[in-house]
């Protein structure tokens, strides 16, 4: 067992991690491990990635910090970068995915407020994550998050994912804004049907309320276009993004349409570090490599070829595996079995996964794996199997 003296919040594994190249992991012992975890789908560039070293080195030398009280090139850059290829207005820079939540809840507490002083329901469906902090503890569809900090914040409804009927039953004149995954990631690789995502978007335009989509997990090339919500064609009208976005360093953002672009002024909303020079200038370098340099326009072929080694695992083990989830590279399965013992198990084969709930097996590779390193994984997990 590790001794140090770091709160006790997380089932780490008894392994200190030292260096990673590409999708490898090296651990102090020298062991070589296959990261499918990516940092949960952060490292979308692998380890070590030349343009983020490169990105670094050249902004630690120039500045690191300013306060928002100013501007910096990078900041605008950034911005301009992700409206243009979105089609959205204006941008929030955070530090995380929890950070873009908390202030999208605040732009749809605000815009129903602009309307009526008790329009402020949030809706969000069951099985949902949307982070630690409050606020996105409040929206988040599983029990287990909530219990043991209630009260959570009020005004806030599930509703039961991919229910048509339950959403249009609780969506009244008081709801402002709907909050939801597009895919869901922690809840098990769900994606949300055509039918639940047009109907959320009209009653919406309906009732004059905000439809978000939260995209920290699935969005930034993950399921194979900038944005998830390019996937399914319908546009929401704010868009909270993190992880992936630089590829390793901490920035978050949600991003606003025209209608909500003007709704937070001075004084409704700020960050310390957020949208810092250093941050937006890897995130810009990440953002180059991902839409330039074509490593997102092959995330569907990627996709594809891993769907069709995981089926050809599930005819091998078909006691073992009962269903493939997930899109893009937000992909994985359903275990018959304790995900976590598995987990365990690949550990020690030298892969890393993570689970999910519902007994679903994430694979999160970065999104310039190659086939070779698909082959590998599919290689170390038929082994696992047959010991499982």
């Amino acid at each position: 067992m590790i001794k140090n003296h770091v709160m006790n919040t997380y089932g780490r594994a008894d392994i200190i991690f030292e260096k990673g190249i590409g999708t490898k992991l090296y651990d102090t012992e020298g062991k070589e491990y296959l990261d499918f975890v990516s940092g949960i789908a952060v490292n979308c560039l692998g380890h070590s990635h030349p343009v983020i070293v490169n990105a670094i080195k050249a902004q630690s030398e120039k500045l690191m910090h300013v306060s928002n009280y100013y501007w910096n090139e990078y900041n605008i850059k950034l911005s301009d970068i992700l409206t243009k290829n979105s089609d959205h207005e204006s941008v929030f820079f955070t530090n995380s995915g929890a950070e873009a939540l908390e202030g999208a809840m605040k732009l749809c507490r605000k815009y129903g407020k602009t309307q009526s002083e008790d329009k402020d329901v949030i809706l969000y469906l069951s099985g949902s994550f949307h982070g630690r902090t409050m606020g996105a503890i409040s929206i988040t569809g599983q029990p287990a998050y909530q219990k043991p900090f209630m009260p959570i914040i009020p005004n806030t409804v599930m509703v039961e994912f991919n229910s048509v009927e339950d959403l249009k039953s609780k969506f009244t004149e008081k709801v402002c804004g709907i909050i939801l995954e597009p895919v869901q990631g922690e809840g098990g690789l769900s994606a949300c049907s055509m039918e639940f995502l047009q109907t959320a978007k009209d009653l919406c335009e309906k009732n004059d309320a905000l439809l978000v989509f939260d995209e920290v997990q699935c969005g930034i090339g993950r399921l194979g276009t900038l944005f998830a919500y390019e996937k399914f064609g319908i546009i929401p009208d704010v868009i909270c993004i993190a992880k992936a976005l630089g590829g390793g360093v901490p920035i978050g953002a949600f991003i606003a349409n025209e209608k909500t672009s003007n709704v937070l002024v001075p004084g409704d909303h700020g960050t310390t570090y957020g949208g810092n020079p250093f941050v937006c200038s890897v995130a810009c370098a990440v953002l180059d490599e991902l839409i330039n340099n074509g490593v997102i326009k092959g995330v569907d072929a990627k996709s594809e070829y891993m769907k069709s080694k995981l089926l050809e695992l599930k005819e091998k083990y078909p006691s073992k595996i009962s269903e493939i989830k997930g899109m893009g590279l937000l992909i994985g399965f359903k275990l018959e079995g304790s995900p976590k013992e598995f987990m365990t198990k690949a550990l020690e084969k030298g892969l890393l996964v993570i689970y999910a709930n519902n007994n679903v097996v994430r694979l999160l590779p970065p999104l310039n794996v190659t086939e070779a390193e698909i082959d590998a994984a599919i290689e170390l997990l038929d082994k696992v199997f047959a010991e499982f």
